[in-house]
């Protein structure tokens, strides 16, 4: 039986998952909010993993073209203290780990893809199950499917179907900025070739090299999720103004990007909790930042959707029913599981009183498992 399997959610994990499906000549739509690819930019550099991402992207026969895209060059990581003391400094050779940007990345998927797979414009307001199959429910009808899956990220409208379970504020909140390279050969000089670290007293600066001569910033503090709040209201003069007061100690070479890029946005630090699990269900399923949300102190985000997108397309290849969901959702809960952890102590490690001398331990004992 040619089962109708539906996506919600058009990034990474989702149109990893419907290009393999496709391989498998599985009838396969993915519902995407945005009106078209290019509606609005789709986040900063992407860095994929040999047994995660990698992967996906040669099982769904795409290395070439990622090859193509991709920044070997650009995994290099520095640290600064907030003094702005060079602690460490090292190029990423031998690191397997390329950069591409995410806009490059949702491309390639998308040009993989038949035409017609995504239906643009569709606002999917939740799922209901309903005579053996599960509808899609969207702002002008709804359509049938005989599973759906959620790659909504992380205020999935289809996760409340399977679980109460939400994010939780993990108590940091970003400030994100814009650089051009051109424009700001200060920021270009600092962040080198891949990313910059300046940690310190439960702050930190990042700058992460993107492609085509851009450049992103986070500024993050700790805070009480109220004052997050306020600071995600605040207009963009007064966001810079409250984080540039968070920094007022700090080396001037530094605390100046803050004032200085481009405004993207606020983004207070959200999770899920982690070992969140829920009772199987033979037509929904979750993956990536819908099943498992986590902080991006860890580079695993979407990683593990596409690794998600992997095993849940070979799941359904092989099994059907409530079988193959269990046999997927096992196998994604406990690689979360363990990836949540490291997120969760990635943030930790960071925003600490002694984010640098921690930060510094992690890079050396990385570039001692390579050597």
């Amino acid at each position: 039986m040619n089962r109708r399997i539906g996506i919600v959610g058009g990034g990474p994990g989702g149109l990893m998952l419907a290009r393999l499906l496709q391989q498998r000549d599985m009838n396969v739509t993915v519902f995407e909010r945005d009106d078209h690819a290019d509606e609005r930019p789709q986040g900063g550099s992407l860095d994929l993993h040999e047994e995660t991402g990698q992967r996906a992207m040669r099982a769904a026969g795409l290395q070439t073209a990622f090859s193509a895209a991709a920044r070997p060059e650009d995994q290099g990581d520095r640290l600064y203290d907030e003094c702005g003391k060079l602690l460490f400094d090292h190029d990423g050779e031998a690191a397997n780990r390329p950069e591409i940007d995410r806009g490059d990345l949702r491309r390639i998927l998308l040009d993989a893809l038949a035409p017609g797979v995504v239906r643009w414009g569709q606002r999917v307001s939740g799922i209901a199950a309903e005579d053996g199959q599960i509808r899609v429910l969207r702002d002008d009808g709804q359509d049938a499917f005989d599973i759906v899956i959620g790659a909504d990220g992380a205020w999935s409208r289809l996760r409340p179907f399977l679980t109460d379970a939400r994010p939780v504020y993990q108590g940091v909140v970003l400030l994100e900025l814009g650089f051009d390279e051109v424009r700001h050969p200060h920021a270009a000089v600092l962040v080198g070739r891949g990313k910059m670290f300046a940690v310190g007293d439960n702050r930190a600066l990042v700058l992460q090299r993107n492609g085509h001569g851009h450049i992103r910033f986070y500024a993050g503090v700790r805070m009480a999720e109220d004052e997050a709040i306020a600071l995600c209201r605040a207009d963009p003069d007064g966001a810079r103004t409250r984080m540039t007061a968070a920094f007022s100690t700090w080396d001037a070479g530094l605390r100046r990007l803050i004032g200085e890029g481009d405004f993207i946005g606020v983004r207070p630090m959200h999770a899920m909790p982690i070992g969140t699990r829920w009772t199987a269900h033979s037509g929904v399923t979750l993956l990536g930042d819908a099943a498992h949300l986590m902080s991006p102190f860890s580079g695993e985000g979407v990683n593990l959707a596409l690794a998600d997108a992997v095993d849940l397309a070979d799941a359904l290849t092989h099994a059907s029913g409530l079988d193959s969901i269990q046999t997927y959702e096992a196998m994604m809960a406990v690689r979360a599981e363990i990836a949540a952890h490291g997120a969760a102590a990635g943030l930790d490690s960071v925003f600490s009183k002694d984010g640098a001398t921690r930060v510094l331990a992690h890079f050396q004992q990385r570039i001692q498992g390579r050597s």
